[in-house]
């Protein structure tokens, strides 16, 4: 029996088994009601009101300080003797790599082929509103996360709900936050390894197969396939291997030059057609409010926008305080600013490019597909991008790869931070987990697995319903750790400038 027969067979068997399941909790987890002509799935509601709430609560935290969060990264507020194993910027884009992926690239070309030029305005809206959400549930894995006595740290959901709760409501809640804190490894686990990590590593390899030749070509067969898995599963088995701290090394080399990469190419695409420009970005103010051939209209548009960015950024899914968990600050909140950075990198940075490419570029593609109401995705994207320079699909699928393979290594260490908390820190503990984890990524290039996929993501946002829960019930905690971290920097400036002032009043947040 030939390797080809072997995946058929386990992918139809592994379809067949969980298909029913997938199918239900899929239903359930996005399950949408039919408004003005379109379905409104409530998750996004749930997420895209969180963003409302905080970003009032917090006044408007995202546009105030945003300035001071730049200044953070740069490392203008550092302290010596800080627990941690990173700094801002590791951690910074350690977390983004987890995010920016295929669905900058695809699913924005999804977006504005079934919303209009139009949902992109609505995808920057909510990406501001999520930077609110980002900023509160990194302040709290900041605080709650756990520093053990060999220097690493752990973090995310499962350690600040259970003590935050507890913190908060006395036993009660700390029972409460532990039953929330073993749901959410689980879930965390589950989707790393199939989200995370098999998903990335089979479209990466798809891509690579469209390149060089379709199935007939270079990489089209099984062996092909099996040893870009291996190459893959070695690379982040290796990195996996050395923690957060050898993560962070190389995310922060390959988030910037990936993200780098991919803008410059957006960046041509748009320069020559320089003169279209004004009228790409009217036509995108013009169809968020008058769209044209989409369901639902206005609502239709807003509703694929607010979809596409709360799938992209991961606010409130409580993914990227794990990785924010490891910084190096005596100050949580101090992280919580850098944290709001993400989603405008991730969505109304590079989501925003992909769409402004699109709309400029004008493919046929994405002409037909919004004709026949179809969802297109990376194709539009690479014909966007062939308008101008004919070779770039070759360097998409660098970045593509290069964006896989990133996202692969984060949730590594995401799922790992959900592996011991359910299962201990032992070596034997880890070592196993790693294992299984890089076996993953080899399966990935073989295997499509689609029905787990789609389960996966289903089990993520599940996720969000119980992180922003939390959320709300801790947000005193954070205004407080804003405050502190408010003060302190209002002392730093004063002592730079020696005029410190004894009896001056703390900074206090709006609220």
């Amino acid at each position: 029996m030939s390797l080809d027969s072997i995946t058929k067979s386990v992918d139809e068997a592994v379809s067949g088994f969980f298909e029913p399941i997938a199918s239900w909790l899929g239903e359930v987890v996005f399950y949408a009601l039919p408004v003005g002509g379109t379905d409104l799935p409530l998750i996004v509601v749930w997420l895209v009101v969180a963003g409302l709430v905080f970003t009032g609560w917090f006044g408007f935290v995202q546009l105030r300080k945003f300035r001071l969060a730049v200044d953070v990264v740069r490392g203008k507020y550092d302290e010596e003797g800080s627990a941690g194993e990173v700094n801002h910027f590791q951690a910074l884009t350690a977390a983004v790599s987890g995010t920016v992926g295929l669905g900058n690239i695809a699913g924005v070309a999804v977006a504005v082929s079934i919303g209009g030029a139009g949902a992109t305005f609505w995808m920057i809206l909510c990406g501001l509103l999520g930077m609110a959400t980002k900023f509160v549930e990194v302040t709290l894995g900041v605080k709650y996360r756990e520093v053990h006595a060999d220097g690493t740290v752990s973090g995310g959901p499962m350690y600040y709900l259970p003590k935050g709760l507890a913190d908060r409501f006395g036993a009660r809640g700390k029972t409460f936050g532990k039953v929330l804190a073993v749901l959410a490894s689980a879930m965390i686990l589950f989707f790393g390894l199939f989200g995370g990590n098999l998903f990335q590593v089979n479209q990466s390899y798809a891509q690579l197969v469209s390149v060089t030749g379709g199935e007939e070509g270079l990489m089209g067969s099984s062996t092909g396939a099996l040893f870009f898995g291996i190459l893959v599963a070695a690379l982040v088995g290796v990195v996996l291997l050395g923690g957060i701290r050898s993560i962070a090394s190389v995310t922060s080399r390959l988030v910037p030059a990936m993200a780098g990469l991919y803008i410059a190419g957006c960046l041509v695409v748009i320069l020559v057609n320089v003169t279209a420009v004004p009228a790409a970005i009217g036509e995108i103010v013009e169809r968020a409010f008058n769209p044209q051939g989409v369901a639902g209209g206005v609502l239709g548009a807003l509703i694929v926008g607010f979809k596409r960015a709360a799938f992209s950024n991961e606010a409130g899914l409580g993914s990227a305080p794990i990785a924010h968990s490891a910084v190096k600050t005596k100050h949580p909140a101090s992280e919580g600013l850098v944290a709001l950075l993400e989603p405008f990198i991730d969505t109304v940075v590079i989501c925003t490019m992909t769409a402004l490419t699109i709309v400029i570029a004008n493919p046929a593609s994405w002409a037909e597909a919004r004709r026949d109401g179809s969802p297109v995705g990376v194709t539009i994207t690479s014909d966007a991008f062939a308008t101008v320079m004919p070779w770039f699909p070759y360097v998409l699928t660098v970045a593509v790869t290069l964006f896989a393979i990133s996202t692969v290594l984060t949730w590594g260490y995401y799922g790992l931070k959900a592996w011991t908390y359910l299962f201990g820190r032992s070596r034997t503990s880890e070592l196993t987990y790693k294992v299984i984890y890089t076996l993953f990524a080899v399966a990935g290039s073989l295997l499509t697995l689609q029905t787990l996929i789609d389960m996966a993501d289903a089990v993520l946002f599940t996720l969000a319903v119980i992180n922003i829960i939390g959320l709300y019930l801790l947000a005193p905690v954070v205004k407080r750790e804003l405050d502190s971290f408010l003060e302190f920097v209002r002392a730093r400036k004063a002592g730079e400038s020696g005029d410190a002032d004894e009896g001056q009043e703390p900074v206090k947040t709006t609220v």
